[in-house]
């Protein structure tokens, strides 16, 4: 229990931190990407080094990486991909595009540079969150015997974590469904990751999954 406190109280600092980066400091979206990639990367290695004295093969279980395994990451982002394009196609009318494009806009994101910035969530921030709320989070509670935390806690957060950017897109109903649909797909991730025990399958639902949201992006700027 004494680790899971300290990955629990480690977690919530970079959380909140990243919070106030993008939300109260309201930076450029290069700077903000610089923060996350020390906050979700660095940190955690220091700690997986420092204190708990592993290797970051060892902890986060990828050295036990088998193609086999990612079968039902592949089946799961496939239909990821093709619910967010219909929940789009559904809820396209309640989504106050010029805000998004107003508040994309804020932070320098444009046509210019979208194309650039999409390949950047597409491979870059997937990892980033997946080595980061299933690698780190998860798989270092899972493993000390709190399952139950570990799926609680860390879907919670990733849920949360996500309201920010979301929080001026939709009304507040549709807000509280995100938030609800986000804490379910972090429960789903968790799930897949303890069957290739590594953070590889959700990762490969994630990258899928931003797919369809870069696509979507594309038609909202360029509409």
């Amino acid at each position: 229990m004494k680790d899971t406190k300290k990955v629990i109280y480690l977690s919530l600092v970079i959380c909140i931190s990243m919070y106030i980066i993008e939300q109260i400091l309201n930076v450029d979206y290069f700077v903000k990407s610089t923060c996350k990639i020390g906050l979700f990367t660095f940190i955690p290695y220091l700690y997986i080094k420092l204190v708990k004295k592993e290797s970051i093969k060892n902890s986060l279980n990828l050295g036990e990486f088998q193609l086999k395994r990612l079968k039902l990451g592949f089946i799961l982002g496939f239909f990821s991909f093709s619910i967010v394009i219909i929940g789009y196609i559904i809820f396209s009318k309640y989504i106050d595009t010029q805000t998004l494009v107003e508040n994309l806009n804020k932070i320098k994101v444009n046509k210019n540079n979208f194309i650039y910035i999409g390949l950047y969530i597409i491979f870059v921030n997937s990892f980033l969150e997946e080595f980061f709320f299933r690698g780190f989070i998860f798989l270092n509670i899972y493993e000390e015997g709190n399952k139950h935390m570990a799926y609680i806690y860390s879907s919670a957060l990733f849920a949360l974590y996500h309201m920010g950017m979301i929080q001026s897109w939709f009304n507040m109903y549709l807000i509280i469904l995100c938030m609800i649909s986000l804490m379910g797909v972090g429960i789903v991730f968790n799930y897949l990751n303890t069957r290739s025990k590594n953070y590889m399958n959700s990762w490969i639902v994630h990258i899928l999954a931003d797919i369809s949201i870069i696509l979507i992006g594309f038609k909202i700027l360029w509409n």
